[in-house]
């Protein structure tokens, strides 16, 4: 065998979304990319603000030495400070810089934390429907996830969350703006949810980590705004990056950012940047980070991918999908006419439409859909949707 057994089971495992990407690749190259309606890769269509592309033409010309050398393993001191600063706008709290470790992206961050804080055998929770490289994340270091139902419209259930707790939970990971469905977890479950691990805590007397996932958090519609998470609960972690907000998804610049109130935080701290380095990520690119340290506060325009969400939401609800509206991020999470996914989302690939099955993302009967398309892929795509439901619930 060329590969290890592990690998061998999580290729079978792996992601659906990489999957759609290289099944839309190839009916690309066959039908031609125009008459294919691609709605499966997260991806962001949008370019990143001119300030982004201003400033690297400023780097580019800078001749001051050692800007290209290696740096503190934790980040660039002035990376550090400005992502710490628009911390503790974003979560309402004084976040220093010692606090932040800059990351190769949010999928580094999530590493650099399981590295960080779980023991073999370990268990991190995370609420279903959830980005299924999760998985992989926590057993790359030794850990096992442990996935509980959503409540109604896929909010988060903070009981269930409780029910699932146990000797060896270490960690819960929530995402919000969810991926794959675009849920924006309102306050009053996080601040619920932070008692539970607050008692859970006591109860225990083991530190049980909040991670926060945040790179949608400010892809965000009709005045929505994501609650900060770090004042509900002491012990908590948020990972983010600029993929989305910035449409740098292929610079691979991210962070994470500890909660001054976290238990023993300079040890966490220590933990962090060691892992930073350990797992061979070192530091995050050095361009990426003078460039994060520049644009804090900066946001694409929206109005494109609202206009998206709106026609496509519209769109389906029409024809009688079941699907909740987005709060958030670039996805609906509608239900499969006949109830199956990976059925339905074959038969839309028929007429060159790509979606992701459900099961993709723990949550068989649902497929996902990626708003971040130019609008005519919406367009092309609706009649299409309408013949298949259609021919799905007879």
């Amino acid at each position: 065998m060329a590969v290890s057994s592990k690998i061998e089971d999580f290729i079978e495992r792996s992601s659906w979304i990489r999957r759609m990407f290289e099944e839309g690749a190839r009916l690309k190259a066959e039908h031609g990319a125009e008459n294919v309606y691609d709605l499966s890769l997260g991806n962001p269509n949008l370019e990143p603000p001119l300030e982004f592309k201003q400033l690297l033409a400023d780097l580019a010309v800078d001749q001051r030495p050692g800007l290209h050398g290696y740096m503190p393993n934790a980040g660039l001191p002035e990376a550090r400070a400005a992502v710490a600063a628009g911390l503790s706008t974003e979560q309402e709290m004084e976040v220093p810089p010692e606090n932040v470790v800059m990351t190769v992206g949010a999928g580094g961050g999530l590493n650099v934390v399981f590295k960080a804080i779980l023991d073999p055998g370990d268990e991190v929770i995370v609420p279903r429907p959830y980005f299924v490289e999760y998985d992989f994340y926590v057993d790359n270091h030794g850990g096992s996830l442990k996935t509980v139902a959503a409540g109604p419209d896929f909010a988060l259930d903070p009981e269930a969350i409780r029910a699932a707790i146990g000797p060896r939970t270490r960690a819960v990971l929530i995402n919000s703006p969810n991926n794959p469905t675009g849920r924006v977890y309102d306050e009053q479950s996080l601040l619920q949810l932070g008692r539970v691990l607050e008692e859970a805590w006591v109860s225990t007397g083991r530190v049980i980590y909040l991670v926060a996932d945040e790179p949608y958090r400010k892809i965000v519609y009709d005045g929505v705004s994501v609650p900060p998470v770090m004042p509900l609960y002491a012990n908590t972690i948020v990972v983010s990056s600029h993929s989305k907000d910035l449409s740098l998804a292929g610079e691979r610049i991210g962070y994470v950012g500890v909660s001054p109130q976290s238990s023993d935080v300079s040890r966490l701290m220590a933990g962090l940047i060691l892992a930073n380095r350990i797992l061979g990520f070192v530091n995050a690119p050095a361009i990426a980070q003078r460039a994060a340290a520049r644009l804090q506060g900066i946001t694409v325009d929206l109005s494109p991918y609202a206009r998206n969400r709106r026609a496509l939401y519209q769109g389906l609800t029409d024809m009688g999908y079941e699907v909740p509206m987005p709060d958030g991020a670039f996805y609906l999470f509608p239900k499969a006419p006949g109830g199956d996914d990976l059925a339905f989302v074959k038969r839309l690939q028929e007429e060159l439409v790509l979606a992701v099955p459900g099961r993709g993302f723990g949550e068989p009967g649902y497929f996902r859909l990626s708003y971040a398309v130019p609008y005519e892929t919406v367009e092309g795509a609706l009649p299409i949707f309408a013949r298949a439901r259609t021919e799905s619930t007879g």
